[in-house]
């Protein structure tokens, strides 16, 4: 079966047969059971996160990725969701990423490879439709997941970078005083656009990195687990321009689970002009005395391993250890 792409006339990559399942497009209507079957294939894999409502809801309003073009979704007998797959590219972003997941018990079924299969010759459409060379396909894992090391190796991808998610307890936490002519306030939201350009920049060079637009932003700063009261913007007393940032999130349903209350530091950003003047560790420091006073008793963050601007050190030297590992995986096509 194939499909129209409406905006260049390609016919899309015929839909995989795998698993006795039906695939199709996924769709607005679908995103309950997205949910649901994210939430099985998150409890099987023991991951520290539980996929959001919104974010799905983000997936599919995304008009750059139209999931109708962009997705693909394996469906049982009864119309229940067991398998899905998407691609998602910037229009001149370097590379595509392809996610997706089975669910556990339709596993060993040739329906993972299927989708991926399906994926690579959407990117090299969507590689084509934006007259770029060099199709690149990247996708993430657990470091820990051997069924997605097994399938992503077996295709061809190989580990390009690693990430690593870090930990401390906030009792004995480090008081680091802000340089100064810096002074830290609660993120408002007003202060959006001025954040988002301030990231932009930050993360210019930052491996794999692309710049974030104002609809992906405005998603991140709707998410149920954003705390602004905890996210903070480190600003310039002489300028006001914005030297900083640092965005957490709180999950209350998985500090359940795993019985640690984190203040989850999503984002941490200094522009170049203001960085080595010591903003970073004072903002984590100061995030950290926000997370304690709010009842929280772990502080936590993800950093890429080889970021050039020293960041696996400084988080170290601010007592942060690695609990576990992530790997970004990439394939040429």
């Amino acid at each position: 079966m194939t499909q129209t792409h409406p905006a260049d006339n390609q016919q899309l990559p015929p839909f995989p047969v795998a698993g006795g399942l039906h695939f199709r497009p996924l769709a607005a209507a679908d995103v309950d059971g997205w949910l649901e079957l994210m939430a099985r294939i998150e409890a099987a894999e023991q991951v520290p996160w539980r996929t959001q409502r919104s974010e799905l809801v983000a997936v599919v309003e995304d008009a750059r990725n139209p999931v109708a073009e962009n997705s693909v979704g394996g469906f049982d007998a009864a119309g229940v969701l067991r398998a899905l797959g998407r691609v998602s590219k910037n229009p001149d972003g370097e590379k595509a990423h392809v996610m997706g997941g089975v669910d556990p018990e339709w596993r060993r079924r040739g329906v993972g490879s299927a989708i991926l299969a399906w994926q690579e010759a959407r990117v090299l459409q969507r590689f084509a439709t934006d007259a770029q060379g060099g199709p690149l396909a990247r996708a993430y894992g657990e470091s820990d997941n051997a069924a997605t090391t097994a399938l992503l190796a077996g295709a061809g991808y190989s580990v390009v970078r690693y990430f690593s998610e870090m930990l401390r307890p906030l009792a004995g936490a480090p008081a680091v005083p802000l340089p100064a002519g810096i002074h830290v306030v609660s993120y408002t939201p007003d202060m959006n656009e001025a954040v988002r350009l301030a990231h932009n920049e930050a993360f210019a060079d930052h491996w794999g990195s692309e710049p974030r637009s104002p609809e992906q932003w405005a998603v991140q700063m709707a998410h149920e687990h954003l705390r602004r009261d905890l996210s903070t913007v480190a600003l310039d007393a002489a300028s006001g321009e914005v030297a900083g940032y640092q965005i957490a999130t709180v999950d209350l349903d998985m500090a359940a689970e795993s019985g640690r209350a984190e203040g989850y530091t999503e984002l941490l950003g200094v522009r170049r002009a203001w960085r080595g003047r010591g903003i970073a560790p004072a903002m984590l420091a100061d995030a950290m005395a926000r997370f304690a006073a709010a009842g929280l008793d772990h502080a936590a963050l993800d950093v890429d391993t080889e970021n050039p601007t020293g960041a696996l050190g400084l988080y170290e030297g601010m007592g942060y250890k690695p609990i576990r590992s992530s790997a970004a995986w990439d394939k040429s096509l």
